[in-house]
């Protein structure tokens, strides 16, 4: 299977469990893998066959920025449901970061794997 990658997209978003952490949006790291199967795409050279990684990305940083989701479970899980709604889209790695929620860390975060 194909993969459509984005990668290291920097996003802002309300999440957290805490008032603090509540207060102002955080930096929140996606990157996603979307497979799909690009033949299609390859021979006709036309966008209308592929999964428009330009789109995606806004929807996602637009679905982030919208979101005031308590923990990163569940925003993760939103971002793979936005990719599996589009129908080129068969499975999707999703992988999400906060990058200030722990000292003395780069990071912390989710991943996770869903299929349609």
């Amino acid at each position: 299977m194909d993969k459509i990658l984005i990668c290291d997209l920097l996003t802002r978003g309300v999440i957290g469990l805490s008032e603090k952490e509540r207060s102002r949006p955080q930096d929140i790291l996606v990157n996603v893998e979307m497979e799909t199967d690009i033949r299609d795409a390859a021979l006709s050279d036309s966008i209308e066959d592929c999964v428009d990684y330009s789109e995606m990305t806004k929807a996602i940083f637009l679905l982030v920025e919208k979101s005031e989701r308590s923990t990163l479970e569940a925003l993760t899980t939103d971002i793979a449901n936005l990719c599996l709604s589009h129908p080129r889209v068969v499975s999707v790695t999703v992988r999400t970061e906060k990058t200030s929620a722990v000292r003395f860390v780069k990071s912390v975060g989710v991943e996770i794997t869903r299929n349609k």
